[in-house]
């Protein structure tokens, strides 16, 4: 989703929970307001830019599995760390520059609603510096994506997380190349092929034409 202004939404740390207004009861379709904070992987010293993850209480996702993976997929060549282009370090308290949240879709369209974002139970969004993950395309990728869930995931963080870092929507440069990571795949691929990383092996931007 694009990048839009957006007042930071307000949250109450309880431990390492972080509380939010109830909308429902537990579970994938609906919301239980609160947030687990991933503490495996975490460190409160380091350079790179402080990351918190943070998984709906309900989800039946282990925050820690969650983490590992995003960890993963920020450290990769192919992604935005890029050899070291920028780094990122996981935290559990403290500031956190980037927070990234996977919630159910009731939830996630409550907070990128905020910023006027229409997610429409289905997709993902960043504001500010939430990134909001939909439980359902975490779980279950996408129809248009082929490729196996893990890179799906992958896709989903590289997406949000470049607008984060300032990059805006782009498309297919092409027939049979591979769609950009800042391409909104889900809605069809235009041609190209489907694609989850920034770059490609030899490390070049797999860019596309700008889309206002």
């Amino acid at each position: 989703m694009a990048v839009v202004p957006v007042v930071l939404v307000a949250a109450t740390a309880v431990g390492l929970r972080w509380k939010s207004e109830r909308s429902g009861g537990p579970g994938p379709s609906s919301s239980s307001s609160s947030f687990a904070v991933a503490r495996a992987g975490a460190s409160d010293t380091g350079r790179g830019n402080a990351y918190r993850v943070e998984v709906e209480d309900g989800s039946g996702l282990d925050p820690d599995k969650a983490a590992a993976e995003v960890a993963r997929i920020l450290a990769a060549p192919r992604g935005w760390s890029h050899h070291g282009e920028n780094t990122f370090r996981q935290v559990a308290e403290g500031p956190a520059g980037l927070v990234i949240r996977i919630a159910s879709p009731r939830t996630t369209d409550r907070i990128c609603g905020r910023s006027g974002l229409d997610t429409h139970g289905e997709v993902n969004c960043r504001v500010g510096v939430d990134v909001m993950v939909n439980l359902k395309r975490w779980q279950t990728g996408s129809p248009e994506f082929d490729g196996p869930l893990a890179d799906y995931r992958a896709l989903i963080i590289n997406h949000e997380v470049g607008h984060w870092l300032g990059h805006g929507h782009e498309t297919c440069p092409g027939k049979g190349r591979p769609a950009p990571a800042m391409m909104q795949q889900i809605y069809g691929l235009k041609g190209c092929v489907a694609n989850a990383w920034p770059y490609n092996a030899k490390g070049q931007y797999l860019s596309g034409p700008s889309v206002p």
